[in-house]
């Protein structure tokens, strides 16, 4: 059953967006009137424009609904939040202005008003929104709608669940306890389903997280028994959580068995045909804008004598398979082909090598590179180059981080890494870029690999630009 505040909340966004919509249309036809003196293709009273636009409302509103903009799990994703508010308000418009030639019904008495009406209606949902995600947080700090949870299980993933929830003014949440094991290292404030519901007892339980299955099934079936039965939420967290992750589909096998189908990564099917067609059109546009700026560092850079202007390496990409990158040489030319190890062993300096892993993966003042390579690696500029690889189909825009093969060689989780592209900027750029280990970047490029969405990648993408422009994490 929802809670309270949650119910009232998705009414309020439906209430709030209405009057976003109203008021911005309202908003369109009062700057058409008064800053033009232009005339009207059709006379249309304001009383009459209101009432015409009204009525659409059921349709924007459904079709908000179908992109998900009323569901609880979009509530905490602003920026999918933004797009998918971008995509419903352009196809609510699109149906108001097939409703207005299909009907012969003037509903803009200038074409000028859709347009004011698309702007200040996407303005004044996201206004709303905003303010409205304000006040539910500010609930939480007083202690109104907080979901109170009771978490059984004995597992590892247990302890992590209970700690992302016990700040219930930032979660929206309440452990009331842990059933498990007490003799277990895991921390356990009820040894048994019934022993918890004793002693909860006259405390309303909202929602149940069972985070491991007990061999005796009539254990598991108690727990989603009493869920039912007094109609509160049922979640299940399973112990290995690399099972169901990416993208899942439910589905009938043979027609009669309920199936639950994990796919390696949610980058399958139409999402590769998108990405790449993104990858082509906006890595072509890029390489074009930026081809004098390459030019300019590439002359420079061969003035400067400091060796071929473009540094080339065997890097992988997805399947294991091995390209060629392209990036402006930031090194001298006598440690190309080697690793850190193998470079600083080569300037009799092997102590740099363990510094080096030690400061995840950068120096300070690294030796191996040129004067004007730290230039490059400070504004990032070295990377264009790998503009060439986004439109041949080496890499994408945005993927896991492109390694040389010995690096990633004895990496356990290298398979999950590599079932897409790798990209020019990543989650873990973006993230914290050099100032996080080497493991913590991994780990990032596996959720990247399981969470896809183009969402992300755009968001990614925007998250670059303000890295670049304030040299997060750049060596």
């Amino acid at each position: 059953m929802k809670h309270s505040l949650s119910l009232v909340y998705s009414i309020g966004l439906i209430i709030g967006d209405s009057l976003a919509l109203i008021a911005a249309f309202a908003a369109a036809w009062f700057l058409r009137i008064h800053h033009s003196d232009l005339p009207f293709i059709q006379g249309v009273s304001g009383e009459t424009y209101i009432a015409l636009v009204a009525t659409t409302l059921p349709f924007w509103l459904i079709t908000f609904a179908l992109l998900g903009l009323y569901n609880s799990n979009i509530y905490e994703k602003r920026f999918s939040e933004f797009g998918r508010l971008v995509i419903g308000s352009f196809i609510g418009l699109m149906f108001v202005i097939f409703w207005e030639y299909a009907y012969d019904q003037t509903i803009f008495p200038a074409r000028i008003i859709p347009v004011y009406g698309f702007i200040f209606g996407l303005l004044g949902l996201v206004l709303f929104r905003t303010l409205l995600r304000g006040f539910r947080t500010l609930m939480f700090r007083y202690g109104f709608g907080i979901s109170q949870v009771l978490i059984v299980g004995n597992t590892d993933i247990t302890t992590e669940i209970a700690n992302s929830l016990s700040n219930s003014r930032k979660s929206g949440y309440r452990v009331l306890g842990i059933v498990g094991d007490k003799r277990r290292s895991i921390r356990a404030d009820f040894a048994s389903f019934s022993e918890a519901l004793s002693i909860l007892r006259g405390r309303r339980i909202h929602g149940i997280i069972q985070t491991e299955l007990y061999a005796d099934e009539a254990r598991n079936r108690e727990v989603l028994d009493y869920a039912q039965m007094h109609h509160i939420s049922y979640r299940f967290v399973p112990g290995n959580t690399e099972l169901f992750v990416g993208n899942i589909e439910v589905d009938l096998f043979r027609s009669s068995l309920p199936v639950i189908t994990v796919h390696q990564t949610a980058l399958f099917g139409w999402g590769r045909v998108v990405k790449r067609i993104f990858d082509f059109v906006v890595g072509g546009l890029l390489m074009i804008i930026a081809s004098p700026l390459i030019a300019i560092i590439a002359l420079i850079s061969k003035l400067s004598g400091s060796g071929s202007v473009f540094f080339r390496q065997k890097r992988l990409t997805q399947y294991d398979k091995t390209f060629t990158v392209f990036k402006f040489r930031t090194q001298y030319q006598k440690y190309d082909g080697t690793t850190p190890e193998e470079a600083f062993k080569l300037m009799d300096r092997p102590e740099l090598a363990e510094l080096y892993r030690a400061n995840g993966d950068q120096l300070a003042d690294d030796p191996r590179i040129t004067p004007l390579g730290r230039f490059l690696r400070a504004t990032s500029l070295d990377e264009l180059p790998q503009l060439i690889n986004v439109v041949r189909g080496d890499i994408s825009l945005v993927g896991p981080r492109a390694l040389i093969p010995q690096e990633l060689a004895q990496y356990p989780k290298k398979h999950t890494i590599l079932s897409v592209k790798s990209g020019l900027t990543g989650l873990a750029q973006v993230s914290g870029r050099r100032n996080i280990s080497f493991e913590e970047r991994r780990k990032l490029d596996i959720y990247y690999v399981q969470n896809w969405s183009f969402w992300m990648d755009i968001a990614i993408l925007f998250k670059t630009i303000a890295a670049v422009l304030r040299r997060d994490g750049a060596n």
